[in-house]
């Protein structure tokens, strides 16, 4: 199943990457590596492009924007269904001139058609990505999650879109709940759209990566909240759990990198270090509580079969992730490094 890309010679451990710049092609900041070089950034591959996300507004969205906003688009087109979100985020680039704001739905196929015109790239991050709430609703995560990816890649093949990368989740690898099953039924809608491109020249890609450190509504926000308000001891449902820890930096490299180096149907996976949570909860300087697990919750979440968040050899200490959860999430990071799988 699993086919490696970006191996690096002098390194043994992945994490290795991510933590010294090196960035897995040319090995330029790789400690291992005689005469090793300082790190360089990037060729914009997007100067001439237009460039589109759904969900443009959410965690990765808002991210994505202020990484461009260092070396701008031709065009950035934030597609999703809050203004006062678009409204925000305007204020936060500085209403730049090669933004442009679409209000819209996934599951509204001919608003999509509109947004789509002479776009290039189309990062699809739109999802209901609440476990509880897809638990609960989960007629609402099929029309978002998996009809509105088929509303993607129908809009894209009509318009003619360059390259289409779906940003998934953990949750897709082995799922045990509705919002895991929906994203891997989209997971296999835009690989499996390749078979059908025809003659066009179009590109339907996968990034699949774990928890995002402070994305909208995971952990990290919701605990300093209650720290806010004033909590005793901070929930866990076992003590037991890990998860992996990306930080929103490193996610957004790994999305440009797949963007550069997608051929069409690949799941890119990177190699990403693990935490405990009650790590998590004392790097936060917190005691904790265990409140049982929750319906739909998994001890270890898995990236691929065979790499899950417990057996990890990577994983970050208390220390660690003190300095992880004080980064500025959306500074310039280096390229952080892939695992490619390509699904049969």
């Amino acid at each position: 199943m699993s086919e490696i890309g970006s191996v690096c010679p002098y390194t043994e451990k992945c994490m290795t990457f991510i933590m010294t710049g090196c960035d897995g092609t040319n090995h330029q900041g790789c400690p291992d590596k005689p005469d090793a070089q300082e790190p360089v950034k990037p060729v914009n591959q997007f100067k001439d492009k237009n460039i589109l996300v759904t969900g443009g507004t959410g965690s990765f969205g808002s991210a994505f924007a202020k990484h461009l906003s260092i070396d701008p688009p031709e065009k950035l087109i934030i597609f999703s269904t809050g203004w006062e979100r678009q409204d925000a985020l305007r204020n936060e680039l500085g209403n730049p001139t090669w933004a442009r704001w679409f209000i819209g739905n996934v599951r509204d196929y001919d608003r999509l058609y509109q947004a789509f015109e002479d776009v290039d790239i189309v990062i699809h991050a739109a999802a209901i990505k609440c476990i509880e709430t897809c638990e609960k609703d989960p007629e609402e995560a099929l029309k978002t999650n998996v009809i509105g990816t088929q509303n993607v890649i129908r809009a894209a093949l009509n318009r003619n879109v360059g390259k289409v990368l779906l940003i998934s989740t953990d949750k897709a690898c082995e799922p045990c709940n509705t919002y895991g099953a929906s994203k891997a039924l989209a997971e296999r809608l835009i690989t499996n759209a390749n078979n059908y491109k025809g003659s066009k020249d179009v590109r339907f890609s996968v990034v699949r990566y774990g928890n995002v450190i402070g994305s909208n509504g995971s952990v990290i926000p919701k605990w300093r909240k209650m720290i806010a308000d004033g909590v005793n001891e901070l929930p866990v449902t076992d003590a037991n759990m890990t998860r992996f820890f990306y930080p929103m930096q490193d996610a957004v490299q790994f999305v440009i990198d797949a963007l550069n180096k997608m051929r069409g149907g690949e799941v890119y996976i990177p190699r990403i270090p693990s935490i405990r949570i009650v790590d998590l909860a004392a790097a936060l300087g917190m005691p904790y509580k265990v409140i049982g697990i929750r319906p739909g919750e998994k001890i270890h979440e898995s990236l691929e079969p065979g790499y899950d968040s417990g057996s990890n050899p990577e994983f970050l200490n208390v220390e660690q992730i003190k300095e992880l959860i004080g980064e500025d999430q959306y500074a310039y990071a280096p390229k952080a490094p892939m695992q490619i799988s390509k699904l049969s």
